[in-house]
C-alpha cells in the first residue's frame, strides 16, 4: 500500500507484515499430489505387469515397454500436479489489497512450490519402495529382449579374468600335433583349450592365423573329418558365434535407446507436472476469490 507523505511530497511504501508464502496449502498440496503420484504409480505397474511374460513370444518389446511406462509417468504428473496444484491455490487464504496480477502470480508460484516438494517428497522417501516395485516388471521386460546380451556379457566379463593366464599357457604347451596327445584327458582339457581360443577371440575381437589353424587341427583330430571339412566345420561355428556376437550388441543398444528414451521421458513429465500445477493452482485461487466475492454478495444482498 503506497500514500503520499504530506512533508517531503514522497510517495513511501507500507510493506505487509505477513508473508507472501502460504505453507499450509503448499504443505496441503504437495502430499495430496505425492499421495497420488504414488497411487496411481503403484496402478500403473501393476497394469505393466500385465505385459510381462516369461516367453519371449508373448511378451512385449521394451521399446513398446518403455513407451507405454513413459506415456503413463505423463498421465501420472498431470493427474496428481493438477490435483495438488488446484488444491494449493484453492485452500489459500484470500490476499486482500494485493493486484490481480500479484494475486495470479502469487498462485502460480504457490502450485510450482508444491509440485516441487511433491517430487522431493516422493524421491527421498517412497523412491525406493517404488523403484523396488517398478523394477521388477522392467527387468522381466529387459530380459525377455537383451538377454542374450546380459548372458554374453557377463560370460565374457568372467572369463577375460579366468582364462587370460590359461590361454597364453595353453600356447606355451600346445602340441605340435593334436593327435600326439596322450593324456587320458586329453578331450576334456582340448575341449578347454577350444573354449579358452574361443573366449579369447570374442574378447580380443580377433582370431590369430596360429589359433585358426590349430582349431583346423583339432577338430579334425578329434572328429575323424577331412581336413577341409573340419575347416568348413570351424567356418560355420565362427560365422555361427559371429552373428549371436552382433544380435546381442543390437538388443544391448535397443535396451540402451529405450532406456535413454523412458529416462528423457521421465524429466520431460516432470516439466509438464510443473506446469500443470502451476495451471492448476492459479484456477484454484482464482474459483476460491470467485466464490468468496459471490458469496460475500450474496450475503449482503440478503441484509439489504
Amino acid at each position: 500500500m503506497s500514500f503520499t507523505d504530506i512533508n517531503s511530497g514522497r510517495d513511501t511504501t507500507v510493506e505487509s507484515s505477513s508473508s507472501a508464502v502460504s505453507w499450509g496449502p503448499i504443505i496441503a498440496g504437495s502430499v495430496t499430489a505425492a499421495a497420488a503420484s504414488v497411487l496411481l504409480t503403484l496402478l500403473g505397474s501393476g497394469l505393466g505387469l500385465t505385459i510381462v511374460s516369461p516367453w519371449a513370444s508373448q511378451s512385449a518389446s521394451l521399446t513398446t515397454f518403455a513407451v507405454s511406462t513413459a506415456i503413463w509417468l505423463i498421465l501420472i504428473q498431470w493427474l496428481s500436479s493438477g490435483l495438488g496444484g488446484y488444491l494449493t491455490g484453492r485452500l489459500r487464504t484470500k490476499w486482500t489489497g494485493v493486484h490481480t496480477n500479484e494475486v495470479y502470480f502469487r498462485d502460480t508460484a504457490h502450485g510450482f512450490i508444491a509440485w516441487a516438494l511433491a517430487t522431493l517428497f516422493v524421491a527421498a522417501l517412497l523412491g525406493s519402495a517404488v523403484t523396488s516395485t517398478i523394477s521388477t516388471g522392467v527387468k522381466a521386460a529387459s530380459s525377455v529382449v537383451s538377454g542374450t546380451a546380459n548372458a554374453t556379457a557377463s560370460a565374457a566379463g568372467a572369463a577375460a579374468n579366468d582364462t587370460s593366464v590359461s590361454y597364453f599357457v595353453d600356447s606355451l604347451l600346445r602340441p605340435a600335433t593334436p593327435a600326439n596327445a596322450t593324456s587320458p584327458d586329453s578331450a576334456s582339457q582340448a575341449a578347454g583349450e577350444v573354449s579358452r581360443i574361443l573366449l579369447n577371440a570374442a574378447t580380443t575381437g580377433t582370431l590369430p592365423p596360429d589359433d585358426r589353424n590349430y582349431l583346423d587341427q583339432v577338430v579334425a583330430s578329434r572328429t575323424g573329418l577331412s581336413e577341409a571339412d573340419a575347416k568348413a566345420r570351424v567356418d560355420a561355428v565362427l560365422a555361427r558365434a559371429d552373428e549371436a556376437k552382433k544380435a546381442a550388441a543390437e538388443a544391448a543398444d535397443k535396451a540402451r535407446k529405450a532406456g535413454a528414451t523412458a529416462a528423457f521421458m521421465a524429466a520431460f513429465s516432470l516439466l509438464i507436472g510443473a506446469f500443470i500445477a502451476s495451471v492448476a493452482a492459479a484456477l484454484g485461487g482464482h474459483h476460491r476469490d470467485t466464490d468468496e466475492e459471490t458469496n460475500l454478495a450474496a450475503t449482503n444482498k440478503a441484509y439489504k
